[in-house]
């Protein structure tokens, strides 16, 4: 369970959020909603750790984020609105950076992300969409428990999103949590 509790946060003096509580268990999925500029990226980087709040705490499985940030960041996966990928290397490259011991799952996980054919493809040479692609790939890899995605439709065609929208109420399905 990731918990929030008394949430505040100031940027260049403006109130983002203030007295913001809530709760994602095990099987839910939860979308942040706003207006440009409203503070959405800055709450996911609180509740992933990358950012501290002017006020109030996280909790992850009732322990503040402060105490239990490495068993914490071991079950989380974290995709930021920019891809996070290098884009001299393959998709393949890319994936294989981020889950060294999964080289006999990484085509699956390509195709599954709608990347059949361009695994050997420098990313430089793909299109926005199929970059977002390559870094939204890891979901089809990781074994962690809570997905925090910053814009994960972004650049991305209605057959990817149906996919991604699969990929993530399976996961849910299975117990786990993803915040969007």
């Amino acid at each position: 369970m990731l918990e929030a509790r008394d949430l505040h946060c100031e940027r260049d003096e403006r109130t983002l959020f203030s007295g913001l509580s809530f709760t994602v268990d095990a099987g839910e999925w939860v979308q942040v909603t706003g207006g440009n500029g409203a503070g959405k990226t800055t709450l996911l980087r609180l509740l992933t750790g990358l950012a501290r709040p002017d006020g109030g705490e996280v909790y992850w499985q009732g322990e503040p984020l402060r105490r239990v940030r490495d068993s914490f960041h071991r079950s989380l996966l974290w995709i930021g609105h920019q891809p996070g990928i290098k884009t001299r290397l393959t998709a393949r490259e890319n994936l294989h950076f981020f889950h060294p011991g999964d080289g006999a799952r990484l085509p699956e996980a390509l195709a599954q992300a709608g990347l059949a054919g361009f695994e050997d493809v420098p990313v430089a040479q793909l299109s926005a969409g199929q970059q977002r692609r390559v870094a939204l790939a890891r979901l089809w890899l990781t074994r962690a428990a809570l997905w925090v995605l910053d814009e994960p439709f972004t650049a991305i065609d209605v057959n990817g999103v149906a996919r991604l929208t699969r990929r993530m109420a399976a996961h849910t399905a299975q117990g786990g949590m993803v915040i969007l």
